[in-house]
């Protein structure tokens, strides 16, 4: 298991702001304190779901969800907005965020467009090394999302992880590696100990 103190230290290091959470409910507090009055996009994730992020925030925000609105306004909005909420599907303990992406939306909210963005997540998503890190991205997380929408793809019907398959029903069309936030954005990352999403 990777160790969350080596992993806020180099995430600093990298020039993410940190904050740490004994649980979800500390966690999604905290956000429904900090960001007030903005718009806000939501990236598909099980964490913020299960988070009930999306009602908090809407309360005082105006927020866009393709899980809870119209997919294509809501995915077009969100990439508007001031501030993004996303996971990650993995998180190595040297500081990479790895995310992977069938549609584009979230990875492309990642990289440009916002004044902040936030990534959320749980210890379930920390691994070792940037090497591990890319293998739970690519062997439990896709696959588990794959499963979810109730694919047919190799990963999901064999469970040996990803095969680099040419399904046209594969939910893993591209996969970001953030090394550091990028140029001209604020980005936070909120590590929680508890298990979240996929």
């Amino acid at each position: 298991m990777a160790d969350f103190g080596k992993v806020a230290e180099n995430l600093k290091k990298r020039g993410y702001a940190v904050k740490e959470f004994a649980t979800a409910k500390e966690a999604a507090d905290y956000l429904n304190g900090e960001i007030d009055g903005v718009s806000v996009g939501f990236g598909g994730s099980a964490t913020l779901d299960v988070m009930g992020l999306y009602d908090m925030l809407s309360s005082h925000n105006t927020v866009y969800w393709h899980w809870k609105q119209d997919k294509d306004m809501a995915r077009k909005a969100a990439m508007q907005t001031d501030v993004y909420l996303t996971s990650a599907n993995a998180l190595a303990e040297t500081g990479e965020i790895i995310n992977i992406d069938g549609v584009g939306n979230r990875v492309a909210s990642t990289l440009f467009g916002h004044q902040k963005v936030y990534y959320v997540i749980g210890e379930n998503k920390l691994e070792p090394d940037f090497e591990k890190a890319v293998a739970r991205a690519r062997n439990i997380a896709a696959p588990q999302r794959a499963a979810q929408f109730g694919k047919k793809t190799p990963c999901v019907v064999t469970g040996n992880g990803c095969q680099d398959c040419r399904s046209p029903e594969r939910v893993c069309r591209a996969m970001v590696v953030l090394w550091e936030p990028m140029m001209g954005m604020d980005a936070e990352v909120i590590l929680i100990h508890e298990s979240l999403g996929l």
